[in-house]
């Protein structure tokens, strides 16, 4: 009934954790920030990496053709990824600069309800119980989301750790973006692994409705 964890590490982990190792040091390489350009270009990529993901979520599980339970918890999946996106152009504020503030508090309903709401779903909940207990956690990714989410924090809020990561306060946004890159890619790979499995265990599913007499004859193996 414990949680499952994979000790899976992939390549691109690997990368991102030299990367995150490195990072502090771009700053003393003094790259030109453009006025805050690069660092608005920067976010730009990664909302559409966010959206991107979404859609490849969708297309690489297709949750309309799942069983009820598994449709809701990958539509679930995907609002996540939606509301990411959402989160990171402020709700639309980023590209809208000028319109008053209200507007983006009641568009960025919008991204968080659905993802709240369907949690009264007991079908939804009793997926995501059945994922935590049958479904390997890698581990790995897990770390370097949570790992990355708090640099990316700390350097945000000026936290405890932040003379850690930043030797320039000038590439303050820079690197709080850097440290972005990696939570993303972290959280994807959860969402992909996870993925890849449920398309194994539906494939397996699909086999044994079509050869129905396989256990029995593995059975008959057995006893004889």
């Amino acid at each position: 009934s414990h949680m499952l964890f994979s000790k899976q590490l992939t390549r691109p982990t690997m990368v991102l954790v030299g990367f995150c190792i490195a990072c502090p040091f771009l700053s003393l390489l003094h790259p030109p920030l453009f006025n805050g350009l690069l660092v608005q270009m920067i976010e730009d990529v990664q909302a559409l990496m966010l959206l991107v993901i979404a859609f490849f979520c969708y297309f690489y599980i297709r949750p309309d053709r799942c069983s009820e339970g598994k449709k809701q918890f990958w539509f679930w999946a995907i609002l996540w990824w939606i509301m990411l996106f959402g989160r990171s152009i402020s709700w639309g504020r980023d590209y809208f600069p000028e319109v008053q503030h209200v507007y983006f508090r009641i568009f960025s309903i919008f991204f968080i309800a659905p993802v709240v709401l369907m949690l009264f779903s007991k079908a939804l909940r009793q997926e995501i119980l059945l994922k935590f207990k049958t479904v390997p956690l890698p581990i790995y990714s897990f770390a370097l989301a949570l790992v990355t989410l708090i640099i990316a924090d700390s350097i945000e809020h000026s936290r405890l750790i932040m003379p850690i990561f930043l030797y320039d306060l000038a590439y303050k946004d820079f690197m709080e973006e850097m440290y972005e890159f990696p939570v993303i890619w972290g959280l994807f790979e959860i969402t992909f692994l996870l993925m890849k499995q449920e398309k194994l265990t539906m494939q397996a599913g699909v086999q044994t409705a079509n050869n129905p007499n396989t256990d029995d004859l593995t059975g008959f193996k057995n006893v004889h």
